[in-house]
């Protein structure tokens, strides 16, 4: 039986310095040989949180302008092998990112609004054991959890941004589009931006 649960999209940040340690590559590439399961279902090819998701290494904690890109071209490596986990599109009146998770569960998963530009998803999987640590995120971050920041397109109407979670895997976030700028002569709302298709909610 298929469950899915709205979640709360927060519009505010209360730890606005977690960012204080970067991922690099050597240290990424030291923390993924470690064998861990749970650490390549998050981080491995084709999963959204995958530091080299683009092709090239960059932190995933960077915004990076997602939706400017063409998804042929820009997922094109992960559609030859066939492991994205990822698909993006968008419609006449919204923007539409659907991932599949590492299966953390619904209490481990926040999307987060920043500023109006930047859409934020990050989980949990193992607790944070420095106690003087305020966010699991402002320490080894990548160690506990993982994170995608995404830059946002300038007619998105982040204010109405939603997501929603099935079986506890499967991640879809509809971002509306400014009616102001919505080309409503496409008339039924067609996709025109499509990666691999993932399963419906």
């Amino acid at each position: 039986m298929t469950s899915c649960i709205k979640l709360e999209v927060h519009t505010d940040d209360r730890t606005p310095h977690k960012w204080i340690v970067a991922l690099g590559e050597d240290v990424f590439r030291r923390f993924l040989s470690q064998g861990n399961p749970a650490v390549h279902k998050a981080f491995g090819d084709g999963s959204l949180f995958s530091p080299l998701l683009f092709g090239k290494f960059f932190d995933p904690s960077d915004a990076f302008p997602l939706w400017e890109f063409e998804s042929d071209v820009l997922l094109s490596h992960l559609q030859s092998t066939g492991q994205s986990s990822v698909d993006w599109l968008q419609t006449d009146q919204a923007y539409v990112l659907k991932a599949e998770l590492p299966g953390v569960g619904k209490n481990q998963v926040q999307v987060s609004v920043e500023n109006g530009k930047i859409v934020e998803i990050s989980g949990q999987w193992k607790e944070q054991r420095d106690p003087r640590a305020k966010d699991w995120r402002s320490g080894h971050w990548w160690e506990h959890g993982f994170v995608r920041r995404l830059e946002l397109p300038e007619d998105a109407d982040w204010r109405k941004t939603e997501a929603y979670l099935s079986n506890d895997v499967f991640l879809e976030i509809r971002i509306p589009k400014n009616p102001s700028t919505c080309d409503i002569s496409h008339g039924n709302g067609a996709a025109t931006k499509n990666s691999e298709a993932m399963p419906e909610l």
